[in-house]
This record gives structure tokens, sequence and C-alpha cells, in this order.
């Protein structure tokens, strides 16, 4: 009887570990859980990164093809035209933190909405602006938000927003392009007329 008990405890004391364990493990699981999905095409992606990385509540900004319908494309065959992807920018967020709206906000801040052709010295389809909305919620949201920025500019805004599409994430070299190689970034924005053309449609950043 004694060797019965004991094993019962010791049976006991195994399920109460187990679960203390199991909740332990569940933890990380549901922070994961936290977090949303945007993704916004902007032209170069390089360029959208920073805007998004240094908001609050911003997880991680993956530079990115999507929109297409080529499997696994590469910069290359994007650059192309020829897979109908265009650069965009994924973004993993906490909702808690920051909202979906302040992230439409940073969009357009960051974009030229009325050119159907490219993003400033970029051309082509592969640069054009896009908004893909992973649910009926962010799609209300950016409707409503494009709709707000055709009024304040007095003109028709030709940034798409479109169900979201399976995302492939771009070669390493053009993740956190803007950090590892300031110098080349910092050039390659001043001379391709982005910032100039920003502060024309939107004035100067506070």
């Amino acid at each position: 009887m004694l060797i019965t008990q004991s094993r019962f405890a010791a049976v006991l004391a195994g399920l109460l570990l187990g679960a203390a364990l199991t909740a332990t493990a569940a933890e990380p699981v549901a922070k994961a859980q936290a977090t949303a999905t945007a993704v916004f095409a902007g032209g170069c992606f390089w360029c959208m990164e920073p805007p998004y990385d240094k908001l609050p509540g911003v997880v991680a900004t993956t530079s990115g093809y999507t929109g297409g319908q080529k499997i696994n494309p590469t910069y290359q065959e994007v650059s192309a035209g020829d897979t109908g992807h265009v650069e965009a920018v994924q973004i993993t967020y906490d909702p808690k933190q920051v909202s979906y709206e302040r992230l439409l906000e940073v969009f357009w801040r960051n974009v030229d909405p009325l050119d159907k052709g490219g993003q400033f010295c970029d051309r082509g389809s592969t640069y054009t602006t896009a908004i893909f909305y992973q649910n009926e919620e962010q799609k209300k949201l950016a409707e409503q938000s494009k709709a707000a920025v055709e009024k304040k500019l007095g003109k028709a805004v030709v940034t798409m927003i479109r169900p979201a599409a399976t995302f492939y994430a771009a070669e390493d070299y053009h993740q956190d392009y803007y950090q590892k190689n300031p110098l080349r970034y910092k050039y390659y924005r001043y001379s391709c007329g982005r910032d100039q053309r920003l502060e024309e449609l939107w004035g100067k950043k506070g």
C-alpha cells in the first residue's frame, strides 16, 4: 500500500510539473499570435523599411515581392517586369502598440500616390504602389484612408488596394539595406529625388 501511495504521489507530481511546463511553453505562442501583418508596395523596398523600423510597435520589416504569378521569384526576374510582382515590404507589428491606421499614415507619407508609372526615378510596374489587405477590416481602413488622401491632395490616387497574395522575401542582401550600406543607400535615395518629391507632396516632416 505504501508503494501504491508513493507511485500515486509521483504521478501527481509529474502531472503538476507537466502542467506547469506546458503553461510556460504556451506563453511564447500566445505572444507570437498577438502580432499582425501588413503589406505595402511603395516603390523601392529599401526606402520603405526605415520609416517602419523606427515606428514603436513594429516588430520586424521584410523586403520582398508579391502580387504576381511567379513562384519564388528572384530580384532579376522581378526587375525584368514579367512576373507580375511588385517590390513590397511586409510589416509585423503589435496592434496593441500601433494601429493599422497609423501604418497607413506612414505609408502615404512615404509614397507618391499620384504616380501610376512607378515611384520617383524607378519606373515600371514593379515599382507601382499598392496596399495588400489581410482581411476585411484592413480593406475598409485602406479604402477610407485612400479617400482621405484624395481629398487632401485634390487629385485621383492611383494606388491599388488588393487582397493579400503570397509574399516572397527578397534576397538577404536586400534586407536592411539602408543599415548595411548607409552611404550607397543615401546616395541612391538622394539621386532618385524621393525626398524632394515627398516634400513637394506632403510638406516638410515635423
